[in-house]
């Protein structure tokens, strides 16, 4: 009797939550969300930084923290690169096309393609050239299989794609021609990995792309999830996270089981943190472009602290 009626308090409890957070105003959000952003000790330390937090139609709320950062200003965004190339893939290979498993160990970091440094390719003249400069090709048999996170099984899956020829520019040019021309993307070296510069306003029009299902990534937000944490996971090598957070097709889900959300998102090196809520209903961005180590990681604290404040409209 004990247990059901615990039972019974914790399903009233998730219901009242759940009825709470139904009914908050979105001014409530905003209002919760800039709380955080003024006195959370994990967005204070990030210094000047932009955000913004919309759903699939529009931004709903944002704000630049310091004056360095605007919603047009355009920065290098490192990994979170990975998310629309992935989303490239599957508007390349056709709307009614299922993408095939090599295809998708590639996009999950399991194609053995483990040598690829990013700076290795700034100077690099195609997607081509930075796939075997420095042994950037180096194909490791034991990796396959393995989750193990680094640019190259992207740069051979573009390779596959028919790509190798084109420079930063026209790589550009290819990803727009299929996630749309309207896109304010760019790339200062041939890495669909990481090489992409983009504003935070092209980069939530892409995230409201996904939402609103005029990409087909929406379908595919959290799909084929791999394990990724060595030493907790057999076929997990290499991770820059340090938690047990899942990996789907170029975007990470945060569904550790201690602090995760199920959110999706692509974290960049330099501190640039998009993510997709859990129900698909929300985005939002932090920007900025930071080259001290583990600026990702810090983006990342500060970002789910935002996202919590305004799904339950409670400063964090």
């Amino acid at each position: 009797m004990l247990n059901s009626r615990i039972i019974l308090s914790a399903i009233l409890l998730t219901v009242e939550a759940t009825a709470s957070a139904a009914t908050l105003s979105n001014v409530q959000r905003e209002n919760a969300v800039k709380k955080t952003v003024e006195t959370a000790p994990e967005c204070k330390r990030l210094g000047d930084f932009y955000w913004e937090i919309g759903d699939g139609r529009h931004v709903i709320a944002s704000q630049s923290i310091g004056t360095t950062y605007t919603s047009d200003k355009s920065i290098h965004i490192a990994s979170a690169s990975k998310w629309i190339f992935g989303s490239y893939v599957l508007e390349k290979i056709g709307k009614h096309t299922e993408p095939s498993m090599d295809q998708i160990r590639a996009l999950e970091m399991q194609s053995g393609y483990t040598s690829l440094k990013f700076g290795a390719c700034i100077f690099s003249r195609t997607v081509a050239d930075c796939f075997t400069r420095r042994e950037n090709d180096l194909y490791s048999p034991s990796a396959a299989g393995h989750f193990f996170y680094n640019g190259g099984h992207d740069q051979k899956l573009a390779v596959d794609l028919g790509l190798g020829n084109l420079d930063a520019a026209q790589f550009g040019v290819e990803i727009r021609k299929y996630l749309g021309t309207d896109l304010d993307i760019d790339f200062n070296s041939p890495q669909p990995a990481g090489g992409m510069r983009a504003t935070p306003d092209a980069y939530a029009q892409f995230l409201r792309k996904i939402l609103s299902g005029e990409l087909r990534m929406k379908d595919y937000l959290g799909s084929n999830p791999v394990c990724t944490l060595p030493g907790a996971c057999p076929n997990a090598i290499e991770s820059p996270v340090p938690v047990a957070w899942h990996y789907s097709l170029n975007h990470w889900i945060e569904d550790d089981p201690e602090n995760g959300d199920g959110a999706f998102s692509s974290p960049g090196a330099f501190g640039f943190y998009p993510w997709i809520s859990a129900d698909k209903q929300w985005y939002g961005i932090l920007a900025r472009e930071s080259h001290k180590p583990m600026a990702y990681k810090e983006s990342v604290y500060c970002g789910a602290k935002m996202r919590k404040s305004w799904e339950t409209g409670l400063s964090r």
